[in-house]
């Protein structure tokens, strides 16, 4: 996926995300946090900023949320502390990729057992 394909998977989500919250007949909604269909399930996490991290992954993947929630704690640590990132711009961090690298093989470890 090149990063124009992401931008416009994150603008639908977003738009998704901002249409459910509105439409919904629950007070206090926060919007999709899962969306599941035939072939994959899409988790999000919204933080208290706005900003909103989505994973995709096959069916009936667990623990995805402490997965979100650790990515966002890696976005902070490397994204937001960098001088040269500027808000809202496609993130290209290599301390970012290689630990988000580190994360996600020992999330898919945990997962397998192994």
């Amino acid at each position: 996926m090149d990063t124009n394909d992401s931008l416009r998977l994150a603008s639908l989500w977003h738009s998704m995300h901002a249409i459910s919250q509105q439409l919904s007949p629950t007070t206090g909604c926060a919007g999709i946090e899962l969306l599941q269909a035939d072939t994959f399930d899409l988790h999000c996490f919204q933080s208290l900023t706005g900003t909103k991290f989505f994973v995709v992954c096959e069916l009936g993947t667990l623990h995805m949320e402490a997965l979100l929630k650790v990515i966002y704690e890696l976005y902070t640590d490397y994204v937001l502390k960098n001088p040269f990132y500027e808000i809202e711009m496609p993130i290209r961090c290599e301390l970012f990729d290689l630990n988000l690298s580190q994360a996600i093989q020992k999330d898919r470890i945990a997962l397998l057992g192994r």
